[in-house]
């Protein structure tokens, strides 16, 4: 049919089109590659951004576990779904109404007490191991609290430099709502140097009941979005040097034929 139609375009005087040729293997995996690419970026890129949110560090209190000026991504949360070991940020009015970061060592229910066996705090009387803290380990003043139900105990990873529930023990043994926690800390981000996950501490699984939280998607997203990223940047430019080779490779072949 085709013959047919080029014959009746030469009789007619029209001009004849050339066919139209196929696909090429090469852009249809190049075509491929990119979708993959944008996909996995784009799908990382927004999951990180609905679910987490960035909050800098304005104290030495969570040193060496977060250092002043850090910059964390954290995962909005609620205090039911935090437990013992958790850094949360969480704002409560009893303490001023501003957003700060602790970790959580105990939850309603609890008693927690310092300084027992080995200068360690201690959770419904079992010894905690807290290999977070300072090196020099010490806890400060003694005490011991009963948290009431629906609270949590916070303390920083500096003892020595950190205004946390032992500050505000007037008030209900110096706990916070658990409704007041609205993130849950999973990473640094800046600066580059301290980049990483904040990993999740086993030191108070001995005691039973709710532990330090399973990490959420963040690693899998961000891995997701620079590996899609590095995808589309690779695809163009072997795409690139692919038809510049073939130019040049085509230059040649014409200024052999002419020669």
């Amino acid at each position: 049919m085709s013959n047919v139609a080029e014959k009746a375009d030469q009789a007619a005087g029209r001009p004849v089109r050339a066919a139209r040729p196929g696909r090429r293997p090469s852009s249809i995996v190049q075509g491929v590659a990119i979708g993959l690419g944008l996909v996995l970026m784009l799908g990382g890129f927004a999951l990180i951004a609905v679910d987490y949110r960035p909050y800098r560090i304005p104290s030495a209190s969570m040193t060496p576990t977060l250092q002043i000026g850090d910059t964390v991504l954290a995962r909005k949360a609620d205090g039911g779904t935090v437990g013992r070991g958790d850094v949360v940020v969480f704002r409560d009015q009893a303490w001023g109404g501003e957003l700060m970061v602790k970790r959580v060592v105990a939850v309603g229910g609890d008693t927690v007490a310092c300084c027992g066996d080995g200068n360690r705090l201690s959770v419904n009387g079992e010894a905690v191991d807290e290999p977070y803290l300072t090196k020099d380990g010490v806890q400060g003043a003694a005490f011991s609290v009963q948290v009431p139900a629906g609270r949590l105990f916070m303390l920083g990873d500096n003892r020595m430099n950190s205004l946390d529930s032992r500050t505000h023990v007037e008030v209900a043994g110096g706990s916070v709502p658990a409704t007041d926690v609205v993130a849950r800390v999973e990473a640094t981000i800046q600066p580059f140097g301290r980049l990483g996950m904040l990993g999740r501490p086993g030191s108070f699984d001995a005691v039973g009941g709710p532990g330090a939280s399973a990490p959420g998607p963040l690693e899998p997203a961000a891995y997701a979005t620079v590996v899609g990223a590095g995808l589309i940047v690779l695809t163009c430019a072997v795409s690139g040097v692919a038809g510049w080779a073939g130019r040049v490779g085509r230059r040649r072949s014409k200024a052999g034929t002419a020669a």
